[in-house]
């Protein structure tokens, strides 16, 4: 199976075109780790990323964030900020188009969607500066936000400082965007889940040090790690791959007969065909889109608590942290909700209705038109709700996992959860758009043995 798999790596790279949107991929994801690496001026990164090291694994929305953005927080990093405004931003245009009929209509108008990229870009630069704003004056109080009794900022002038900063952090964001976009159009894979899944598989060598760490030390810690506990992680490693998998690639197959028909002097035969339906329609994206927006509201809060003395927004902060029950019920409920809202912004079912029936097809059993567009729509609402409660339940694996089974949180991580789904969820996608080459270059796909069938 390995000897399979690398051998239709080789024939990817046979392929001039796909050789060279590959290696532009990995180039570009390589500047992606130099933005997450790349230090702020004036801000003393190696100690806060020691302190943070020294306290891994206790979570909460630092080390939520810190997994978006491959530790780049805790580095005090250009790229800090990562690439969440930018998805904020698009989640925020969506379901203003949704609302707003000025925005649908430009949607639909030709040359729209440009205009509402745009308006994506515009809201990306206003986010990365409030949040810019937030997440200097949480490092020039980092023992609020870190627990560290220290002092980060080196530049004297406050003002310096933060204006500074939330350049810098805005422009970082700004980068990653151009280079996600950049990936999109002359890369292999969705250019923005790539550089969240590379800053998530580069915290896996601390979660392997961790994990082998907690078996060898023989501390308060080793009670959380006893060998049984291997045996269960690698069989719901196995288990949750296995299902992330499964249910990505699942999908219902509807029955589509075409009437035969005459066109002019042509006569196109009738047919029998089906029309996919895929359980889990919406991907990575309402799991990306939930944990995009309950990141900031708990620093919020904390912040003003600890500024203001208040009771309540400490008691909110509370609240909105990743290891909360509450947190877990208000993920769920978005992740779902995210769910259905993407099925509804891109799976039209009138005019896919619409166009069956020009085309001479119908659903057996089914009228065309509006019965048919009734059918297709309570059938992908089936599915949505299926797929919906698994990603819900996927996204709360680790959070569980560090409440009762006590496992380290950057380990849990790796288990289940948002860091999973994505790294499984964006690597079939890309694997797909790659086998795609393949079989037009007249090549066996990943799950084919590799023969070459023809010359390119």
């Amino acid at each position: 199976m390995l000897g399979q798999i690398l051998k239709t790596f080789g024939n990817c790279l046979k392929i001039p075109e796909l050789r060279s949107r590959i290696i532009f991929t990995v180039l570009v994801l390589l500047v992606c780790r130099m933005v997450a690496l790349t230090p702020i001026p004036g801000l003393d990164g190696a100690a806060l990323n020691d302190h943070v090291e020294a306290r891994s694994g206790e979570g909460g929305v630092v080390g939520m964030y810190s997994l978006f953005t491959g530790g780049a927080l805790e580095k005090c990093s250009v790229g800090s900020l990562g690439i969440m405004p930018y998805i904020s931003a698009t989640i925020i245009i969506q379901l203003l188009s949704a609302v707003l009929p000025g925005l649908a209509k430009l949607a639909r108008e030709e040359g729209g969607r440009a205009k509402i990229i745009a308006y994506g870009r515009y809201l990306t630069v206003l986010l990365c500066l409030g949040q810019g704003l937030v997440m200097a004056i949480g490092w020039e109080n980092p023992n609020a936000t870190f627990g560290f009794e220290g002092k980060l900022v080196l530049i004297e002038s406050r003002w310096i400082y933060l204006s500074q900063t939330v350049i810098i952090l805005t422009t970082g964001t700004l980068m990653l965007m151009w280079l996600g976009e950049q990936i999109s159009e002359r890369g292999v894979g969705n250019g923005v889940s790539l550089i969240i899944t590379v800053g998530i598989l580069a915290r896996l060598p601390l979660a392997v040090t961790e994990l082998i760490s907690g078996f060898t030390s023989h501390g308060d810690q080793a009670a959380h790690y006893r060998w049984p506990h291997a045996v269960l992680l690698i069989v719901l490693l196995a288990v949750v791959v296995a299902g992330v998998i499964l249910v990505t690639q699942a999908q219902r197959k509807i029955p589509v007969q075409y009437a035969q028909r005459a066109v002019g002097r042509k006569v196109f035969q009738g047919g029998n065909s089906f029309m996919p339906l895929r359980v889990n329609y919406a991907g990575v994206m309402p799991v990306i889109f939930a944990s995009a927006l309950l990141m900031f509201p708990g620093m919020i809060f904390d912040k003003l608590g600890a500024a203001q003395g208040l009771a309540f927004f400490q008691e909110l902060g509370r609240l909105m942290r990743p290891a909360s029950w509450f947190y877990l019920f208000a993920e769920s409920l978005m992740i779902i909700f995210f769910s259905y809202f993407w099925v509804a912004t891109q799976f039209n079912e009138l005019q896919i209705a619409d166009d069956l029936k020009k085309h001479g097809g119908y659903i057996p059993g089914v009228r065309p038109g509006t019965a048919t567009s009734d059918f297709l729509h309570r059938s992908m609402s089936r599915l949505t709700l299926a797929g919906a409660v698994f990603l819900a339940v996927l996204a709360a694996i680790p959070t569980l996992m560090n409440l009762f089974l006590k496992i380290n949180f950057n380990v849990a991580t790796f288990f289940g959860g948002t860091s999973l789904l994505i790294t499984v969820g964006v690597l079939l996608d890309t694997m797909r758009q790659m086998e795609s080459h393949l079989l037009l270059r007249q090549y066996d796909g990943f799950l084919k043995k590799g023969r070459v069938k023809g010359r390119y």
